[in-house]
């Protein structure tokens, strides 16, 4: 199934090159669709995008933020968010 994903911030670097080579949208930051197994998690999706979870405060799905066991179905949009620093 898939799903449409927008990574932010400093996110888009983290995801391995041989990952963000298959998807030209994530290299140029924007949102991008994303195919997923039915059945997968927002746990899954952080996984198949190879994102450390320690670099990750939020996710929201359709505009709501979500735990990492959320279900996902199809044609969901999934923002991730890294924590915000500065001062």
């Amino acid at each position: 199934m898939k799903v449409r994903v927008r990574l932010y911030a400093t996110l888009v670097d983290l995801v391995p090159p041989s990952i963000r080579a298959q998807t030209p949208e994530m290299r140029a930051a924007r949102p991008f669709e994303l195919e997923v197994p039915e059945g997968s998690t927002l746990a899954h999706l952080i996984e198949q995008l190879a994102l450390p979870r320690a670099e990750i405060k939020a996710i929201f799905v359709n505009g709501r933020v979500c735990p990492l066991d959320h279900l996902l179905q199809p044609g969901d949009e999934i923002g991730i968010f890294p924590p915000v620093g500065g001062g």
